[in-house]
């Protein structure tokens, strides 16, 4: 079949071997061996979803490790079990541990916030792990993978027997080696076929009775069974026979067990088997450094972008087989190209271009990442279909030109007719290796070019590598094709591997031969006899070559004067912006000075206060003091600092050039002063805003700052200052009362409610007495009436 030809041609089956060593399990890497690309884009989106959940899932998870421990590939154990067969013990136990594994990697995906990781929990989503019968597993089979004890009573009383004639059997013939020292070879208790034996002296035989079980090698030694013990061992041995059939009827129940919900481990088997795969695809995927690609649909108008493409397999073998490092290459076609030429040199990597392609577009579809550079925007090809390399075969008497074709008619029989045309192109991918070769070149050359426009009316893309001249001509014919090369090294006389598109190459075949020895003579008489028309083509190609390198130098430079300028404007703004930081940062220093020293003031005034109520001073002292010291305080808060810049009288408007001092830069305005006293200025390829105070005209004038505005007619008086005393006891309401007193010097509406009214008698009690008080009544109704006090200090008429 044409489509698992070409997934060998393509090398598929090395990417899914090295895939599986990324596999945790054995369901995993089995899976990951048998990889096959799926046939239905939803699918492709689904695997590549899960792919990107696993990632997101092991950066999310901190205390836990997303971990595949205890999954091991039961599932002949559970047909054996369904079949009735007799399992071992090792065989239960391995259930139990995969159902627990399971259920331990559902908790992971559940302990996420939902909707993080939907594809992947979507797997786990209706699984039924059965901990009851884990429970009961692990109650029959210990860790060592032995029946338990605890299994039954039965068991447990056959093994206590055992152990019990085991002991006698013990001490007998502990007894006899003891007695019969002279005639054993080695003071050791052995078993020969279930049956207790001591090693005795061949010649010593008749020393003690019983029966010989076996002989050493040499025949020196016989191990004896003494008729001391022989009846003890005929117990023992049918208290085993009891114990085994015993064991047998607890692991045939649990087989019983396991094969009842066979449907539901299945399910688990899979959804571990899936995880684990999406687990090896998204670690090979981080491996190679690849790219969550975007799939397109192949009749969308997309462009194909892969820049800096590497082809996987040449990664594996630089990294791990000491290989030579990877070339990336670009490959951008844009969506109106349905075919492409790929000329240049041999062994210039025009074949590998086309299996790194061909790779890469499987991947996708199986749900790997792509090892290119973001984006990476490729169709989702339903068919990726190749003709490398060549079947050439004496027994079957095909030459190369018969391999080739004989592989393209399997290719054009596997696209089936659909009539659809350049609209709707079939979502397939044609790659095509040295096509039409092998045979006379100017009939190659036709039978070529007739293939690629018959491929460029029916699939989205064919991509070919060739040596004739005249498919690099199809482009100039047809704006579907596109013609592509290999870069060579004049200098060098070497290929560098390097993907270069929009231009045809040139073979390079005699500086290829003078590279690689062959006589002068003959490559003098080969040039002669080339066509002039031939020499002119290369030379307007190396012409073309040539203006390219131009081209890419001049870019690079540009970028890097770009990248300068991009980090020059980095630094300006980052000074300019520790500059204000640190602007910033003295004024709220000042400020938390000012603040401290004020909070000082005010508790000195507090410590008078409490020696007013010792009747020491006056209230009006007091009064006067605190008016003082708040002056005191506004008249620091108002104070600029001295080192600040006073504004001038220069008005800056937009178009004005400027100076900034602090940056020893001029600019030009942008834009008027905003309300925030900036102002927004450009200097060479830089734009930012900078505060007025930081700009002068060019004759030195300082920017003048905009009037501020007038206070509102409100803020010259003090506000009453609302003190809410409701579910307060008195003595808590008189010391809220005295700190509200001791710091706001105008009037106080004291919120004391109506209720019982002693709240409100405890108030005014408090107000009658204290100094700093000059009279108080209840608020008018409209205000609170009988539920509100206003009180008035006595220094309030100065305030007003």
């Amino acid at each position: 079949m044409i489509r698992d030809e070409s997934l060998a041609l393509l090398e598929w089956p090395r990417l899914c071997q090295q895939l599986a060593a990324f596999a945790a399990t054995e369901l995993g890497a089995g899976a990951a061996r048998q990889l096959q690309p799926p046939q239905a884009r939803a699918q492709s989106e689904r695997l590549l979803a899960q792919t990107q959940d696993i990632r997101t899932l092991e950066a999310q998870l901190t205390e836990a490790q997303w971990s595949f421990a205890g999954i091991e590939a039961v599932g002949d154990t559970l047909e054996r079990a369904r079949k009735g067969s007799l399992l071992a013990p090792q065989e239960p136990l391995d259930v139990a541990t995969t159902l627990a594994g399971v259920r331990r990697l559902r908790r992971m995906i559940e302990s996420l916030e939902a909707g993080t990781v939907p594809a992947i929990a979507e797997v786990v989503a209706q699984l039924r792990t059965h901990p009851e019968l884990e429970r009961t597993i692990r109650h029959c089979i210990d860790e060592d993978g032995r029946v338990a004890d605890r299994a039954s009573d039965r068991l447990s009383e056959l093994r206590a027997q055992i152990a019990a004639l085991r002991e006698r059997i013990e001490r007998t013939l502990q007894q006899i080696l003891q007695q019969h020292r002279s005639d054993i070879q080695d003071s050791i208790v052995t078993e020969r076929g279930d049956r207790p034996v001591i090693p005795v002296k061949a010649d010593c035989q008749g020393a003690i009775a019983g029966i010989v079980h076996d002989t050493s090698n040499t025949g020196a030694t016989l191990y004896l069974e003494p008729q001391a013990v022989v009846g003890l061992g005929n117990q023992q041995r049918q208290y085993r026979r009891q114990e085994r059939a015993e064991q047998e009827r607890i692991l045939r129940h649990l087989g019983q067990q396991i094969a009842a919900v066979k449907p539901d481990f299945d399910a688990v088997l899979e959804a571990a088997t899936e995880l684990d795969l999406a687990t090896a695809r998204a670690h090979y995927s981080d491996w190679l450094a690849a790219t969550p690609p975007q799939l397109s649909d192949a009749s969308a108008q997309d462009a194909i972008v892969l820049r800096g493409l590497r082809h996987p397999l040449l990664v594996w073998q630089a990294h791990r087989e000491q290989g030579p490092a990877v070339v990336p290459i670009d490959i951008e076609i844009r969506p109106a190209v349905r075919a492409v030429a790929i000329t240049g040199p041999n062994t210039g990597g025009k074949t590998v271009a086309l299996k790194t392609l061909g790779l890469v577009a499987l991947m996708a579809k199986a749900g790997l990442f792509v090892p290119a550079q973001e984006p990476v925007v490729l169709p989702w090809f339903e068919r990726v279909l190749a003709d490398i390399g060549d079947e050439q075969s004496l027994s079957q008497n095909l030459s190369t030109f018969s391999s080739h074709i004989r592989r393209i008619v399997r290719i054009l029989d596997a696209l089936p007719e659909c009539g659809r045309g350049r609209e709707a192109p079939l979502p397939a991918l044609v790659l095509l290796d040295e096509i039409g070769a092998g045979t006379d070149p100017s009939e190659g050359s036709a039978l070529a070019a007739a293939l690629l426009r018959y491929l460029a009316d029916r699939v989205r893309l064919a991509m070919a590598t060739t040596h004739y001249g005249e498919l690099k001509a199809l482009k100039y014919q047809d704006e579907r094709f596109e013609n592509a090369s290999v870069e060579f090294d004049g200098s060098t006389l070497a290929p560098t591997y390097r993907l270069l598109w929009g231009i045809p190459g040139r073979s390079n075949a005699l500086t290829i031969a003078q590279r690689l020895g062959l006589a002068p003579e003959i490559l003098e008489q080969a040039q002669q006899q080339l066509a002039g028309g031939s020499q002119a083509i290369d030379r307007t190609i190396a012409g073309l070559e040539a203006q390219r390198k131009q081209q890419e130098r001049q870019a690079q430079e540009a970028s890097e004067v770009l990248a300068h300028a991009e980090q020059l404007y980095g630094e300006m703004s980052e000074r300019a912006a520790a500059l204000r930081a640190r602007e910033q940062a003295l004024q709220q220093a000042r400020e938390r000075e000012i603040d401290e020293a004020v909070e000082a003031a005010k508790a000195e005034i507090a410590q008078v206060v409490r020696e007013l109520q010792q009747g020491s001073k006056t209230g009006r002292d007091v009064q006067k003091a605190t008016q003082a010291v708040d002056a005191i305080a506004e008249r620091h808060r108002a104070q600029a600092p001295a080192d600040a810049v006073q504004p001038g009288d220069y008005r800056p408007q937009a178009g004005d050039r400027v100076r900034i001092p602090r940056l020893d830069r001029t600019a030009k305005i942008l834009s008027d002063p905003a309300q925030g006293n900036t102002v927004t200025v450009r200097f060479g390829l830089m734009k930012m805003q900078v505060p007025l105070s930081d700009i002068e005209s060019l004759d030195g004038r300082k920017a003048a700052a905009p009037p501020p505005n007038p206070p509102s007619p409100a803020a010259e008086g003090l506000a009453p200052l609302t003190l809410d005393l409701r579910g307060s006891r008195i003595a808590d309401a008189r010391a809220q009362l005295e700190t509200a007193i001791a710091q706001h010097p105008g009037p106080l509406r004291i919120v004391h409610g109506k209720g019982t009214g002693r709240l409100r008698q405890g108030v005014h009690a408090f107000l009658a007495e204290h100094p700093q008080i000059a009279q108080f009544e209840l608020a008018p109704p409209e205000e609170g009436g009988q539920g509100v006090t206003i009180a008035h200090p006595t220094g309030e008429d100065a305030l007003s």
